[in-house]
């Protein structure tokens, strides 16, 4: 009798693998978003206006001009074939969620009409109770509040207008990535102006950008049925490495395989139509595995892109019969997925402020933003990192593959030696010669050395590369939002900081600007300079970076204990972005996340290892008990002569079962101890020390009998079939 797998294969072998193209026209582009070109048609001049300056000044909305906009929304939408409306929000959950509602409606006397007003745009009561487990939420605040987020355009989705919003309890405390992302890119628009200022008066407005790369695998939709693991934790919990994996590189950016690009060319057109900006696309490192990313854009939109490109990925993959696997780590021994985002600052002007400029002074600015991310990042290293980290992210940082655990940061050789000899500039005010030969001979040249730059960012968690920064350890399931609204944060407070203490040595030393800005850029590289990266292969335990203590936190329960330290609840309450209850409350969130990760990965283990591996080895134990009796039958008391090899995998089949069944046991006995305590944060790091280490264990055991066993009789899909797509 077939296994299922065999079943799967045959099949598969014989279907056609070619659907139809699509053609993708430049006019298409944004055709299902209501952006700002389409609510110019709809709205009066005065309304348009009126809605432009709310969003620039963040304000709040009239009730008549919010009853203008869902006038032409409601208009907009139904023409484009839409018969639903939703609030389209970003919970703590990691995923988007929506509640539809209708345009239909009746009125008093029973007759049919479309209803959308101003009330409905503006907020909504989604009734989501389960969406945030923990934290602040009490049975009385159950139902959340979704409030309309105008600087992020309206889009239809299906036959569904989808409305970008925030989310918030009962008592006004975010329960979603969006509301805190806004608070910190006004925040961080606000203290980088005032530092833009020291330079160009003419600086109204800095605005963050980001720009994502999504990392991701696809698998054969059939061949996933084999998997109950993949089904429900996204990851292969067993799964030995096949002869040929990555070994050679050969995959990354080769050949698309023909299925595989037919797939990404129709993602790439729905997300033309949803205004998502893909720039490219290619084969990554591993067999199986690929990347798209985006142009740059401000950041709020940039991450609601990438929210919704999640989604399109799912929805699009079921048509071509692939599933696709977000999780950072879905197959041992080979690289895993991450998001990595590229982080910049924009100036009203036009400048980019980590960009090079052509003269001292623009360089000088640069110089300014440089070195106080750089500063930021290194106070705030713990912070950071915990707002990349999950259970399944866990599996990929440090797993000798880029990035590390520790967090490095790379500049390159050419602006590490400018930051040298910046930090030899005289303490105090400068002489002209000294201001003259750093303009000329030091910043003057800085658009010219950058282009020495050399490769092992590719290595470096958090690293410049030419006009931003990357932060690479983001998870490729992760809300790109929650990462960027630490280092927003952490920006802030550093250019706060910054401005400050030049502001003070202008006013009591009685210093020239620039005079101050050298200065107290000197004494920012000094606390810097041991922490910058200078040589790094990938290996952390080959990280040349001087300085010893930096973070390598080994769990996620471990590091997201940054969250309530006392720095980060100071950084946040100060800047109003968090309150203390709320950072506690989330910490506690993702404790509950990780906890529950670890768990369903437990009893999926548990349940594949009785249930399919066992039995599996069992049968083929038979198999080879008949043809040892059949030996002995023959050769008679000298059987063990012709049959001694059969015995030895008899008694390594049977041990490996026992470690298996003992590995079980012992894991479920762990897990009751674990579910036993009542502290959130106590229960995930149980699971994260004595839960999770009978993953790796039992697999061991699991992995060495699908060597062992008759492949004709193996149930689960192996790595060689998962891997190479064709």
């Amino acid at each position: 009798m077939q296994t299922l797998r065999k079943k799967i294969l045959s099949k598969l072998s014989s279907e056609p693998k070619i659907a139809k193209k699509i053609k993708i026209n430049p006019q298409d582009y944004a055709i299902h978003v209501f952006d700002r070109s389409k609510l110019q048609k709809f709205l009066s001049e005065k309304a348009f206006f009126q809605m432009q300056q709310c969003i620039e000044k963040q304000i709040p909305i009239s009730p008549v001009i919010a009853d203008q906009i869902a006038s032409a929304m409601k208009a907009w939408a139904i023409a484009n074939g839409a018969s639903h409306y939703t609030h389209w929000f970003q919970p703590l959950t990691g995923a988007t969620a929506e509640k539809h509602d209708s345009f239909f409606d009746l009125d008093s006397f029973g007759n049919q009409l479309e209803k959308f007003e101003g009330e409905q745009l503006v907020q909504q009561i989604p009734e989501f109770p389960n969406l945030s487990k923990s934290g602040v939420r009490n049975t009385f605040e159950a139902r959340g509040y979704s409030a309309w987020d105008p600087s992020s355009p309206a889009f239809l989705y299906g036959t569904t207008l989808c409305i970008p919003t925030t989310f918030v309890s009962y008592t006004g405390i975010a329960l979603d990535h969006k509301s805190p992302l806004l608070k910190s890119i006004e925040k961080l628009d606000h203290a980088a102006t005032e530092v833009c200022r020291f330079f160009d008066k003419n600086t109204s407005k800095v605005t963050a950008s980001l720009g994502w790369e999504q990392e991701f695998f696809l698998a054969d939709r059939a061949l996933v049925q084999t998997r109950p693991d993949l089904m429900l934790t996204g990851r292969t919990l067993m799964g030995h490495m096949p002869s040929k994996g990555q070994q050679f590189s050969d995959h990354y950016f080769g050949s698309i395989p023909t299925r595989v690009s037919v797939y990404l060319n129709e993602l790439e057109y729905e997300c033309k139509l949803l205004g998502i900006p893909i720039k490219t696309k290619h084969n990554e490192v591993a067999p199986s595995q690929y990347e798209i990313a985006s142009v740059f854009e401000a950041v709020n939109i940039a991450v609601d892109h990438n929210a919704l490109l999640m989604d399109v990925m799912d929805k699009v993959a079921y048509k071509h019969n692939f599933v696709v696997l977000l999780h950072e780590k879905p197959y041992q021994h080979i690289n895993g997925s991450g998001k990595h985002s590229n982080w910049s600052l924009n100036t009203n002007t036009g400048i980019n402020l980590l960009s090079p400029s052509k003269t001292p002074m623009g360089n000088l600015q640069f110089l300014s933003f440089f070195v106080n991310s750089i500063a930021a990042v290194l106070k705030h290293e713990a912070l950071l990192r915990a707002s990349s980290v999950s259970a399944s992210n866990d599996l990929r940082l440090g797993q000798n593959e880029a990035p590390t655990a520790i967090l490095s940061i790379f500049i390159g050789k050419h602006l590490t030696q400018v930051l040298e000899d910046l930090e030899n500039v005289s303490k105090g005010k400068l002489s002209p010669k000294e201001k003259t030969d750093l303009k000329l001979n030091v910043i003057g040249k800085i658009p010219e050395i950058l282009l020495d730059n050399t490769d092992s960012d590719r290595t470096s968690p958090f690293a410049f590369t030419g006009n931003k920064f990357e932060y690479r350890s983001v998870g490729s399931k992760s809300n790109s939002a929650k990462a960027t609204t630490v280092l927003n944060a952490i920006v802030t407070e550093q250019l706060i900081d910054f401005k400050n203490r030049v502001d003070d040595l202008v006013d009591s030393k009685n210093m020239k600007k620039d005079d101050a800005i050298f200065n107290i850029l000197r004494e920012i590289i000094v606390k810097i300079k041991d922490f910058l990266l200078e040589d790094f292969d990938g290996d952390q335990k080959d990280d040349k970076s001087k300085n010893t203590t930096k973070i390598d936190m080994k769990s996620t329960p471990e590091s997201l204990m940054a969250y309530i330290d006392e720095s980060a609840v100071d950084l946040f309450e100060n800047l109003e972005i968090f309150s203390s209850a709320e950072l506690h409350a989330r910490c506690q969130v993702d404790m509950q996340s990780y906890t529950s990760k670890i768990q369903i990965e437990s009893r999926t283990l548990g349940d594949m290892s009785l249930n399919h591996i066992i039995p599996t080895a069992i049968k083929y134990q038979n198999i080879l008990i008949e043809n040892v009796q059949g030996i002995k039958e023959i050769f008679g008391t000298n059987f063990k002569t012709h049959a001694n090899e059969q015995l030895i995998i008899l008694e390594n089949i049977s041990e490996h079962i026992k470690q298996i069944n003992k590995g079980v046991a012992d894991m479920v006995l762990a897990r009751k101890k674990a579910n036993s305590i009542d502290d959130i944060n106590k229960k995930a790091l149980a699971y994260a020390k004595t839960v999770a280490p009978f993953l790796n264990q039992i697999r061991y055991h699991c992995d060495k009998l699908e060597l062992t066993v008759d492949d004709s009789i193996w149930p689960l899909a192996k790595y060689r079939e998962l891997l190479f797509i064709r």
